[in-house]
């Protein structure tokens, strides 16, 4: 494992690193979708406001899920390299597409539907910041040929355990490429927006639940963990969007997708 990258006198966290690679990947991917949607907006600008309210978010829901340990060392808890919630990174992240989507004067589905391959693309290669980190991310212990120990990682581990980042940076990218498809189809066949986003939401929210499975996550909620709840509500929120699309409904107008 590679914690940090050491040039010169400088230490570079490589979790750090590849955050800033997978916004930047997801900067140009969706520029890409504005661009085929004919709407006109700054990619790179969105993307770094909603990552840094997708930082905020992360750190501040890990906090409210250790209250005790949050409320005994607040500075230190929140200001400390490790502890992200992946549903507050979302809940942060997704609060500010909503207000950009609104400053833009882009409407709020259209807009969230060309986002979504970007979010996946920008989770999946964050989560090889985690692998490279060791940051306690990886799974529970396994006899499979492929399973990994973290001797060196930040959250170290000499057992061979499921590499839980690497199946996550797997199926997200292939997530990704699935909602570009059915993006591209759908503006095609001239369908409602919104589904796209729904297709995230309810793609992700499984993918994470599934994993959640080989992890050592704690159990809070009726056996699940805090993740996999999230997950229960990240579909439910999708299947709820995509009822409640009237079948018959028009597309959006082109003179109002953009400035």
């Amino acid at each position: 494992m590679i914690p940090y990258l050491h040039i010169g006198p400088l230490s570079l966290p490589s979790f750090g690193l590849m955050v800033a690679t997978g916004l930047l990947a997801a900067s140009y991917i969706l520029q890409a979708d504005l661009r085929r949607r004919s709407i006109r907006a700054d990619a790179f600008l969105i993307i770094g406001i909603a990552g840094l309210a997708g930082i905020v978010g992360a750190r501040l829901y890990h906090a409210l899920e250790s209250p005790a340990e949050f409320f005994a060392d607040p500075r230190s808890f929140i200001f400390t390299r490790y502890g992200f919630a992946w549903f507050g990174g979302f809940l942060g992240g997704f609060a500010a597409l909503l207000i950009l989507a609104r400053r833009e004067q882009i409407p709020a589905l259209t807009f969230l539907d060309a986002c979504s391959p970007a979010a996946a693309v920008g989770y999946a290669i964050g989560r090889i910041g985690c692998f490279l980190s060791g940051d306690g991310d990886y799974g529970i212990p396994t006899s499979l040929p492929w399973g990994m120990s973290f001797p060196n990682g930040v959250v170290p581990t000499t057992e061979r355990v499921h590499p839980t980042p690497l199946y996550e940076f797997a199926v997200w990218m292939l997530i990704a490429y699935v909602l570009w498809r059915i993006g591209a189809r759908f503006l095609q066949e001239g369908k409602p927006s919104g589904r796209v986003f729904c297709a995230y939401l309810i793609l992700t929210g499984v993918a994470r639940f599934l994993v959640e499975l080989i992890r050592l996550n704690p159990r809070s909620f009726w056996g699940m963990s805090n993740a996999q709840t999230a997950s229960v509500a990240s579909i439910l929120l999708g299947l709820i969007v995509l009822i409640s699309r009237k079948p018959g409904a028009l597309p959006v107008p082109q003179d109002t997708q953009t400035r």
